[in-house]
């Protein structure tokens, strides 16, 4: 992992939803390695004591409203969002997904990610008079079931691919009004975090991270530090020609559909 500049982003404001784990977690704490005071949103508290913690449901738009009332009240501005809170909703199909399920998935992953962006706007928009010119950027946490089909998980994916086109939305939106917020999404493959907890439970986690691996071109899961090193670029200004993309962390998964060449064997 590379050392941020702790002077990097030492004048910015982060919220991170689902920042007390995971990406969530390791985002929050290159954030604020880098020098930015970060907030880290969740329905619980870290263990770690990155940042300053505020309880957060992602699906709530009360509970935006009061999350953007508290940072603007605290910290004064708002230059940093990332929407990393999610769920994975299960393995259910088109057949077996029932309605509270999709209801439910969507409400976290889509909504709450809809609700995010248009918080974040609210909030970079308002920063306070004398203050340095916000340079807003919001990261989303897609997937790459939000690039490519599954038959399963049916919920999760669609949630994923609307963050995807959600994003490109909201940062064509805030490039025709002018505003100086970037949106870009994150694609991550297998990366070792809870999400995968009901299959380290049943097989144990170094086979279950060998298992996933194995169906990575690169060979291996990905740490959630890795993706952390993303969601820090793109917050930072070395990424400030960078709006509507899709940054692919895959270990080269969505790369192509041949996992080996034919050429390779002659």
């Amino acid at each position: 992992m590379v050392t941020p500049d702790m002077s990097e982003l030492s004048d910015r404001v982060a919220i991170v939803t689902g920042g007390a784990s995971g990406i969530g977690a390791a985002s929050a704490r290159l954030l604020q390695a880098a020098g930015a005071t970060v907030i880290v949103a969740d329905l619980s508290e870290a263990k770690g004591g990155v940042g300053r913690f505020v309880a957060h449901d992602v699906a709530s738009e009360e509970s935006w409203k009061s999350l953007l009332a508290d940072v603007l009240k605290h910290e004064g501005r708002l230059d940093i969002m990332v929407n990393n809170a999610g769920v994975s909703g299960g393995p259910g199909s088109i057949e077996t997904t029932t309605v509270e399920d999709w209801q439910r998935v969507q409400a976290i992953n889509s909504e709450g990610v809809f609700l995010g962006c248009r918080y974040a706007i609210d909030g970079m928009k308002r920063t306070g008079p004398g203050k340095p010119a916000s340079k807003g950027s919001i990261v989303n946490i897609s997937s790459i079931a939000g690039l490519i089909g599954s038959a399963g998980p049916l919920a999760y994916t669609a949630s994923k691919g609307a963050v995807r086109l959600l994003t490109k939305s909201v940062a064509l939106y805030c490039a025709e009004k002018k505003y100086d917020i970037r949106c870009n999404s994150v694609h991550p493959g297998g990366v070792d975090t809870a999400i995968f907890n009901p299959l380290w439970q049943a097989v144990g986690h170094e086979q279950g991270k060998a298992f996933i691996g194995a169906n990575h071109p690169i060979g291996r899961m990905a740490e959630p530090d890795e993706l952390g090193e993303a969601v820090l670029w793109l917050a930072s200004d070395r990424s400030s020609f960078v709006t509507g993309a899709e940054i692919v962390a895959d270990g080269g998964i969505t790369a192509g559909l041949m996992r080996r060449s034919p050429l390779a064997a002659s």
